[in-house]
């Protein structure tokens, strides 16, 4: 998975199309990502002592990795991502766009 924790994304699929965000949260095992403001889903919980509040509580459901694009920091538009071994051997991720180094 080619998007990490703290990456800006555009949304380019469902119901939040266009939105921009910051994810929050990285599942790789399930290709999923959680961004901050979208794709916001309403639960009913119960109290549960002083910790949990009660009522309609909404919160951000998982988005798949395929609906959403990387913006890119340089350029400023959704990009593809790619990858470049750099001259100390390690792997970065880079703009398919501008060819600049994303990490």
């Amino acid at each position: 998975m080619k998007i990490r924790k703290n990456d800006t994304v555009l949304v380019i699929a469902g119901k939040d199309k266009g939105k921009r965000g910051k994810v929050r949260q990285a599942l790789p095992k399930e290709d999923k990502i959680i961004v901050d403001g979208i794709n916001m889903i309403k639960r009913h919980s119960r109290a549960r002592g002083a910790a949990r509040q009660a009522g309609i509580i909404e919160l951000e459901a998982p988005l798949h990795v395929s609906n959403v694009m990387l913006v890119c920091n340089k350029c400023n538009k959704p990009t593809l991502v790619g990858l470049r071994f750099l001259d100390d051997g390690k792997k970065a991720r880079i703009c398919r766009s501008c060819y600049e180094v994303i990490d």
